[in-house]
């Protein structure tokens, strides 16, 4: 039987693009079936106190998160992972190395949006609140499942949820499916809460 799998992404967050990576890979070699749901890590912290250059950073960078939602708003549900597929890799592997991240990220919408045959228009959501409301309602859908103190990546599953799991490099192959049943069978005990080790590297993009 097909296993029905939510998966939450902000396109910005490195870590979550990593493992949608390896949710991709998945999707392929195990019986699941994906449904992507746009996250906002600027909305998720508008009422926390945080280091004011990182929040001028989720300023700069809510953009891809609320076009995101866009999509899934007027194109619908299946347009999500196309888009985020695009914009992702404009934003992450393909980094063009601008230094200015508002256009930086505003190019990766536009390129986005072009290699899907999305409308351009959607691009102008990035500065907007249109959506805000639908981010937010997203968010907080996601961590009632999970719960708090978290971001994304979140992945949920008939009876279990979890924030992760987060690697570099994505496995590929029987590898990746080893790596999603043990972190499914983890995710199924109700007791089990957390299981970490410190980071030795970064986003190993292919």
């Amino acid at each position: 039987m097909t296993e029905k799998v939510e998966y939450w992404f902000d396109p910005i967050c490195p870590w979550a693009w990593m493992t949608s990576r390896w949710m991709t890979e998945v999707e392929g070699i195990r019986d699941v079936e994906v449904t992507w749901n746009p996250f906002s890590l600027s909305l998720l912290n508008e009422d926390k106190d945080i280091p004011a250059d990182y929040r001028a950073h989720l300023d700069r960078s809510r953009g891809p998160a609320r076009v995101a939602m866009a999509v899934r708003e007027t194109q619908g549900q299946e347009k999500v992972k196309a888009f985020y597929d695009a914009v992702g890799t404009a934003i992450h592997p393909e980094n063009t190395g601008e230094q200015d991240e508002t256009k930086r990220l505003r190019e990766a919408i536009e390129r986005a949006l072009e290699q899907t045959g999305l409308p351009a228009e959607l691009a102008e959501e990035a500065e907007k609140d249109t959506y805000d409301d639908a981010l937010r309602a997203s968010n907080a859908r996601a961590l009632k499942l999970v719960g708090d103190d978290v971001g994304v990546p979140i992945i949920a599953l008939e009876g279990a949820a979890f924030f992760g799991p987060v690697m570099s490099p994505a496995p590929k192959g029987e590898e990746a499916g080893k790596v999603w049943d043990g972190a499914l069978a983890l995710a199924s005990y109700e007791g089990f809460f957390e299981l970490k080790r410190s980071r030795t590297r970064g986003p190993q993009f292919d």
